[in-house]
């Protein structure tokens, strides 16, 4: 019960200091840039989550969103790529800087996909309604259009317990939300259902089914390909394997944090305090 009413807090200190950073930025200064990948697969890079793209006579399917502010700028960059109706909306998990634009996108008719846990997740913290995803699967989904294979599966609980990786089958292009990044350490977000397990698991699926030759959107950062993959999973094992050994010595979490347990990633992955934090929680540390 303790832990249930942390997490619930969490997820409202979290919710909060989402909405107040909303309101403190200025969102006409944020650049919007949209990158080719491959194919008919582009991603536009914003503040917030990498949104993907996949364009073509048939319309545009949607990967994530970002903020509600920036949704008519958003839309707008993706019509002078391509005016085609954006069909669907997927959402690679709940976090507002992936889901912020629900709303808006919901009311112009897109039909918005999400795994069953983010809809639940969306009920529980009294988002808006209209932002909620209409269809919702407990495993996979296939989007076809423009001659593409969009493929939609949920991968174990990693950065939240809802968490989903699409596959570009026919440009062999892969978007891994959150669970893999490139500008900073992992987030497992405890509150939301993440795990240190699922993590590793969700990676080393999405290495098993990339080739040398596959690209990899991440949730936030610039294109990869697997090798960047299979660096972020190995970092994140030894780091989880120091920061275990520590609590099993007894470490507090002061400890932990002072020990320089990612004292050779910061340079390439930045601030690990929170990476750190999760980490202490899930080997153990009280």
């Amino acid at each position: 019960m303790r832990n249930a009413v942390l997490a619930g807090l969490l997820v409202a200190l979290f919710v909060s200091a989402s909405a107040f950073a909303q309101q403190e930025r200025d969102w006409d200064a944020v650049e919007l840039t949209i990158h080719h990948v491959a194919g008919d697969i582009y991603y536009l890079e914003g503040v917030g989550g990498n949104i993907g793209l996949s364009v073509g006579e048939d319309g545009i399917v949607m990967i994530d969103d970002q903020f509600a502010p920036l949704t008519e700028r958003i839309v707008a960059a993706i019509t002078e790529l391509n005016d085609g109706e954006i069909r669907f909306l997927i959402n690679t998990h709940v976090h507002p800087d992936h889901t912020g634009g629900n709303e808006n996108l919901g009311k112009m008719g897109i039909a918005i996909l999400a795994n069953d846990r983010v809809r639940v997740r969306m009920v529980e913290e009294m988002r808006p309604e209209g932002g909620f995803p209409v269809l919702t699967f407990s495993d996979t989904t296939t989007v076809y259009l423009n001659g593409e294979e969009v493929y939609v599966f949920t991968v174990p609980p990693a950065h939240t317990d809802g968490d989903s990786f699409i596959h570009f089958r026919g440009a062999d292009v892969l978007h891994l939300g959150d669970v893999f990044r490139t500008n900073n350490f992992p987030y497992i977000d405890i509150s939301r259902g993440g795990t240190l397990r699922g993590t590793l698991e969700a990676l080393g699926m999405a290495i098993g089914m990339s080739s040398p030759e596959t690209l990899i959107i991440p949730g936030h950062g610039t294109l990869s390909m697997r090798e960047d993959v299979i660096e972020f999973r190995d970092m994140t094992l030894v780091v989880a394997e120091r920061v275990e050994k520590l609590v099993r010595e007894g470490a507090t979490l002061e400890e932990v944090l002072a020990a320089g347990t990612t004292a050779d990633y910061e340079d390439r992955w930045g601030d690990p305090e929170r990476f750190l934090r999760g980490l202490y929680v899930e080997v153990g540390g009280q």
